[in-house]
């Protein structure tokens, strides 16, 4: 029997973004610099595949300072952002620390500072307990910034201090969703001041274009990334808005549905911004082991994009 004819719409721009990549180099040249292990502190950037491939060079991952047993070796902080507090911490534990921080997720904290210190109180629009929002929060005194995660807590929202007050984003949130939180503020708070450029991130905003580019022409959607990366789960939110119902994650241990699929006849395939690009290729070359593929990748607009890593590094 000839194999099943399946089209693929391979989404453009995919994968990596720029503070990605920023931060795994950051790693590799710490190790090569310092030799092994260098500590990490938090998941680098959030996927399975990164992760276990530093480790194996000589990484060694820590959700906090103090379990780090050998206060010698140097520790990195991940491309989420840290807290104030981080910093102020290894430097009383005499730690060298190298700060991987994605700069677009920086100008966020030091617009969140400036705006305090200008006298506005703040609203970060994110998600509760991701890593980016402890981060952000982190950098200012508490009480002086408050999270809103969806459209019910903006109609909610009280600024019960009568101050000026100004909102700030997650870089890896859904632009349609923020859009809504954000016009409930400002038809709330008529005078609220927002960023002078928009704060989610460049990437985050063009894989979701992408996405919702090619939705509507896809019977199922598959994005590669972690569960627990928050833009590869609002890329299949994303493309189940914009006319693909049938999208899924899929992620390290999870089954493809080829009994599904070989029902369809166009699939969608796109990638989280912390996901490699092999694990895209793998997922095809699984397709191909099984249907007969005829790939088409869409790309809505190319990224140059590239961040310098720390001079200490060099």
């Amino acid at each position: 029997m000839k194999n099943k004819e399946l089209k693929i719409l391979l989404s453009a721009p995919r994968g990596f973004c720029a503070g990605v990549e920023r931060a795994i180099e950051i790693v590799e040249k710490s190790i090569q610099k310092y030799g092994a292990p260098v500590y990490v502190r938090h998941e680098i950037v959030h996927n399975k595949f990164v992760v276990d491939d530093l480790r194996k060079k000589g990484a060694i991952f820590v959700e906090e300072l103090e379990e780090i047993k050998d206060k010698s070796r140097p520790v990195i902080f991940s491309a989420h952002g840290v807290p104030k507090k981080i910093p102020e911490d290894a430097k009383n534990y005499n730690l060298t620390y190298v700060d991987a921080t994605c700069p677009l997720v920086s100008k966020v904290h030091r617009e969140a500072e400036n705006l305090n210190k200008a006298g506005y109180h703040i609203i970060l629009i994110g998600h509760k307990n991701h890593p980016e929002v402890i981060g952000t929060m982190g950098q200012l005194p508490k009480g002086s910034i408050d999270l809103i995660q969806n459209e019910e807590e903006a109609k909610n929202y009280d600024n019960n201090e009568d101050k000026k007050i100004a909102f700030v984003t997650q870089t890896t949130l859904s632009v349609d969703d923020t859009k809504e939180i954000i016009k409930i503020l400002k038809k709330r708070f008529e005078n609220i001041r927002e960023p002078k450029k928009e704060d989610i991130c460049y990437a985050t905003t063009n894989r979701q274009m992408a996405v919702k580019n090619i939705a509507k022409n896809c019977d199922m959607f598959f994005i590669i990334g972690s569960r627990n990366s928050s833009n590869s789960v609002r890329l299949v939110e994303v493309a189940k808005k914009s006319g693909c119902e049938n999208s899924i994650l899929i992620y390290s241990d999870v089954e493809i549905p080829y009994d599904k699929i070989q029902n369809v006849n166009t699939i969608g395939v796109s990638s989280g911004a912390s996901a490699p690009e092999i694990l895209v290729d793998n997922f095809i070359n699984n397709l191909k082991n099984r249907f007969t593929v005829k790939i088409d990748e869409v790309e809505i607009i190319k990224e140059n994009v590239v961040f310098k890593i720390p001079k200490k590094l060099n």
